[in-house]
Order: C-alpha cells, then structure tokens, then sequence
C-alpha cells in the first residue's frame, strides 16, 4: 500500500497563504498523479488541482487557477499545494490522493488518500 501523509494545515487570515505538503511511502510515485481535493462541512468533496509525476503537468479547478499551485519533488516524494490569496471560502478540510495513470479530477479514480489536513481561513 502507499501512505500518504500531509502536512502544512493551519488557520490563516483571508489574504494569507499557506502550503500543504504530502510526503509517499511504501511505493513509488514514478508512474503515478498526485491530485489535491477539498472538503468544507456538509458538503461534497471536490477537485482542487493534480499533477503528473512523471513530466510536471498540472492543472486546477477554475475557482483556484492564479491562486493555488501544485508541485512535486521527485527526490523527497513529496508533493506541494502553494495557496496564496487565500478566503472564507477555502476553509475545508484538505486531502491529497494518488493513482495509477493521468492526473484526473474524479474522486472516485484515485486509490490512495491521505489523512486531511484542516485549513481555516478568516475574515
């Protein structure tokens, strides 16, 4: 099995930025996408933004593009969220995840997940 373990939660006052990190284990991430997802209380949980291990490749959700960057570093694998500018709106509860093949923004094609780590944003 891969572990995940994240890191890098915390409370932030809206403008603010913080950066999550999720370090793998257990296997190699050479042949893997690295995806970041979010969710707030009560509700769904959604994309935020995935990688590709293997040539750097990422995208993200519209409502976080020129504000969250995700990246990876091979030699730690580890993977990085970078939110800047962050609102009330980016509270929830942040998980990064892994599967086999392309980055995608499904939750349900990604078979390894991390613990959460809560991020809270105020105003």
């Amino acid at each position: 099995q891969v572990q995940l373990v994240e890191s890098g939660g915390g409370l932030v006052q809206a403008g603010g930025s913080l950066r999550l990190s999720c370090a793998a284990s257990g296997r190699t991430f050479s042949s893997y996408a690295m995806g970041w997802f979010r969710q707030a209380p009560g509700k769904e949980r959604e994309f935020v933004a995935a990688i590709s291990w293997t040539d750097g490749y990422t995208y993200s959700v519209d409502s976080v593009k020129g504000r969250f960057t995700t990246s990876r570093d091979s030699a730690k694998n580890t993977v990085y969220l970078q939110m800047n500018s962050l609102n009330p709106e980016d509270t929830a509860v942040y998980y990064c995840a892994a599967r086999e093949g392309r980055p995608l923004a499904n939750v349900a094609s990604y078979a390894y997940w991390g613990q959460g780590t809560q991020v809270t944003v105020s105003s």
